[in-house]
C-alpha cells in the first residue's frame, strides 16, 4: 500500500465509525496493519491533521479518550449532539470505543 492509499483508508475507516462511537489513532493504525504492512499511530494523526476535515474528525480521540487538541470545544459539542458516553471531560472509551468486523 502506497502513501495515498494509506491515506485513503484511514479516512474511509474514520467515515465508519459510527456517530457517539470513538476510535484512538492507534486502533485506527492497527485495524489497517493487516493490509498496510505497518502500525503507525503518529501516521493516522498526521494524515487526520493534513486531510481530516471532510470526515467525522471528532470521532478520533487519543487512548484515553482525550479529545482533538486545539479543537476540544467542537469536538466536544459535536460528541454531545451524538450522545457520545463522556466522563471528565474526556471519552469514555470502555463505552464508547468501536472497532471494525474483521474483513
Amino acid at each position: 500500500m502506497d502513501a495515498e492509499e494509506y491515506v485513503e483508508a484511514v479516512l474511509c475507516l474514520v467515515e465508519r465509525i459510527p456517530p457517539g462511537r470513538v476510535m484512538s489513532y492507534g486502533a485506527i493504525a492497527e485495524a489497517l496493519a493487516p493490509v498496510a504492512g505497518r502500525a503507525s499511530p503518529r501516521r493516522v494523526g498526521t494524515i487526520m491533521a493534513q486531510y481530516g476535515g471532510g470526515v467525522p474528525w471528532h470521532r478520533v480521540v487519543a487512548a484515553d479518550g482525550r479529545l482533538v487538541p486545539g479543537n476540544e470545544v467542537a469536538a466536544r459539542r459535536r460528541h454531545a449532539a451524538e450522545g457520545t458516553p463522556m466522563r471528565g471531560g474526556k471519552v469514555d472509551m470502555r463505552t464508547a470505543a468501536w472497532f471494525p468486523d474483521p474483513e
